[in-house]
């Protein structure tokens, strides 16, 4: 992390961002390509939407694809991963005798998507407590499986869960799924850009994640993966043009450029601004220029040693080891008994630090993102703060 990159971003310079997890940040460049596109969708909107997107749609996907290691042709754009959770959510034909079995540690929006749509077909929702502190991967793959049963028809996951930010070890859950017939839904908001992804190692049925948080891709930027195998059970959450347009291509609206049923159903939503989706390869390309893969490596090491210093402040254990087998940019630290309410509007109006504080089971936690644009300096404050303002003695 250098003051160099730092300026590349938009934040206000004033406020210690460290909640990139949230909503992300968008770099300037990455910024203005964004609108650029938006600007050449004005200027002449039928040509734009009718003629050229399809083929930039095409050529986003495969940048987008081969960057996840998957073909362009088995992901769609959406516009973020809760999104895409219902799109597989309303689609699986599940009914009364089924089981999907999840985590405790799943994401409100999605957790809430999957609750509705098991009642709505009488499906038993199954939230298996994973407890704290996590010592091995192994562990975690045993905690799950323990919820298993021969009514389990769905695994879904988090690949890092937003609550504790604990990365789970999805490749191992989906080998053991594949082999137990069972099909697998991951969760990956926060993977894209946190991690190295190949979503052909990872292998699960369904695969969803954000753009616009680690990618750093403007806001409103998803995708949907879908092996070819399973594609066919998915059903368009939003019903377009591209609905049974398999034989007869019946309006200009759909063009038969050689897409697949599963982009026809899913990629046409009607009239928006695709101008996010269409700027996730200069994302790419921005990350690629600055050398990421050891910007992430400097983030993670920093996030460790905060990881530790908060915990040596706090006196408290941390809930997993500091190394990325757990947990990659971002980090949850135990905090003690205090309003989190009031701490949190402490740390902004005194300090300028824009960081989450959650209530999580019996847990408090300051939840930290640490992306190329924070420095030791930031860390250093947040520790000056957390000293000041947290309840001596624990």
């Amino acid at each position: 992390m250098t003051t160099q990159l730092k300026e590349l971003f938009l934040l206000d310079p004033d406020v210690i961002f460290l909640n990139h997890g949230s909503f992300g940040a968008c770099p300037r460049p990455v910024f203005e390509a964004y609108q650029a596109w938006q600007r050449r969708l004005e200027k002449q909107p039928v040509r734009f939407l009718l003629d050229e997107l399809p083929h930039l749609l095409r050529y986003a996907r495969h940048r987008l694809g081969a960057y996840l290691n998957v073909s362009g042709d088995d992901l769609v754009f959406v516009p973020n991963a809760t999104f895409g959770v219902n799109v597989v959510a309303r689609s699986l034909p599940l009914g009364p005798e089924d089981e999907v079995l999840t985590t405790d540690h799943e994401y409100g929006a999605c957790d809430r998507a999957w609750e509705f749509n098991c009642r709505q077909k009488g499906v038993r929702y199954v939230r298996q407590h994973i407890s704290l502190p996590v010592t091995s991967a192994e562990e975690l793959v045993e905690q799950l499986w323990q919820g298993v049963t021969p009514r389990t028809k769905v695994i879904f996951l988090s690949h890092i869960s937003s609550f504790t930010a604990l990365r789970f070890p999805v490749e191992e859950v989906c080998r053991r799924a594949r082999e137990a017939g069972i099909v697998t839904v991951v969760d990956g908001a926060h993977v894209p850009g946190q991690l190295e992804l190949d979503i052909t190692a990872v292998s699960a049925d369904f695969y969803t994640g954000n753009c616009h948080k680690w990618l750093c891709a403007p806001k409103g930027s998803a995708f949907l993966y879908a092996r070819p195998e399973v594609q066919h059970l998915l059903e368009p959450l939003i019903v377009s043009w591209g609905w049974e347009s398999d034989e007869a291509i019946d309006s200009q609206l759909v063009q038969n450029d050689g897409l697949t049923r599963f982009l026809r159903h899913h990629q046409w939503v009607g009239t928006k601004d695709p101008s996010a989706y269409l700027t996730v390869p200069h994302a790419i390309d921005f990350q690629a220029e600055h050398n990421w893969r050891k910007v992430r490596q400097e983030c993670h090491k920093l996030a460790a040693e905060t990881l530790q210093r908060i915990t040596e402040l706090t006196g408290l254990s941390p809930v997993y080891p500091p190394d990325e087998a757990f947990f990659g940019q971002m980090f949850v630290a135990p905090l003690p008994a205090v309003d989190l309410s009031v701490l949190k509007k402490q740390l902004y109006d005194a300090y300028k630090i824009e960081v989450p504080l959650l209530s999580w089971q019996d847990y408090h936690f300051i939840r930290v993102s640490v992306q190329g644009y924070n420095t030791q300096a930031d860390m250093d404050i947040l520790l000056e703060a957390l000293a000041t303002l947290l309840p001596k003695g624990g």
